[in-house]
């Protein structure tokens, strides 16, 4: 385990049973809240599996040839499993900030520039949540998922980026509500990246990550249903 400004940075080297991460995330945001704990950026794989969010459709989940969770983050159903990395993401923003907008906004312009160290041109689009970009044969296509739930002012949840997963997973969900396009990869855009080369590309990209938090009141747009912050 390693810091970035005072936040932990803990890179799982198991795959973790998601019953088991949201257990420690409820723990950490509870001692993070109360002050006994440090923030952490959390990366780790998950077994194969479905997560339902706030906003899930029964009528989207096509298949559980892989366990189903519902969870208490914002958006629809998604697939996590082997070759993805998952980033949990506990920060205190009411040291930082109190702009739940903003922060969404700032985590996907993390991830954004993350892939873009692999020279993937991603962005947000206008109405869609996650994060896209073109595939080998121009079609638009979701590489990664957005999707926080915010207690007392401290976040859980964060994103999922496709490295390396067996891309047919999803076609047991209509990943996020979105039938319309494809979901691609680092692999499937023909970038031969591993998990790790991923995590220092995060690392290298989080200051910025944290400082665009810092601008935190000014306009912010995402697409809605992403967050969940009772």
């Amino acid at each position: 385990m390693t810091e970035i400004e005072n936040i932990e940075w803990d890179v799982a080297d198991a795959r973790i049973a998601y019953p088991d991460a949201l257990a420690r995330m409820e723990v950490r945001q509870a001692a993070i809240r109360e002050g006994s704990a440090r923030e952490l950026i959390w990366l780790l794989e998950h077994p194969s599996l479905y997560t339902g969010g706030t906003s899930a459709d029964p009528a989207e989940l096509l298949s559980r040839q892989f366990p189903v969770y519902d969870t208490g983050r914002g958006g629809r159903y998604t697939y996590h499993g082997p070759g993805q990395r998952v980033g949990y993401v506990m920060l205190d923003l009411a040291a930082r900030a109190k702009d739940v907008r903003c922060y969404v906004h700032a985590l996907e312009g993390w991830v954004i520039a993350a892939l873009a160290e692999f020279g993937v041109a991603a962005r947000r689009a206008e109405g869609r949540i996650g994060i896209w970009c073109d595939t080998r044969d121009g079609r638009e296509a979701k590489i990664g998922a957005i999707g926080v739930r915010i207690r007392k002012w401290v976040t859980a949840h964060g994103f999922a980026v496709n490295i390396d997963p067996d891309l047919s997973h999803f076609g047991g969900i209509v990943p996020c509500g979105i039938a319309e396009y494809p979901v691609t990869s680092l692999a499937d855009l023909g970038i031969a990246a591993s998990l790790a080369d991923f995590d220092a590309k995060l690392a290298q990209t989080a200051p910025a990550f944290l400082a665009a938090l810092a601008k935190a009141g000014q306009s912010c747009d995402l697409a809605p249903g992403a967050i969940v912050a009772p």
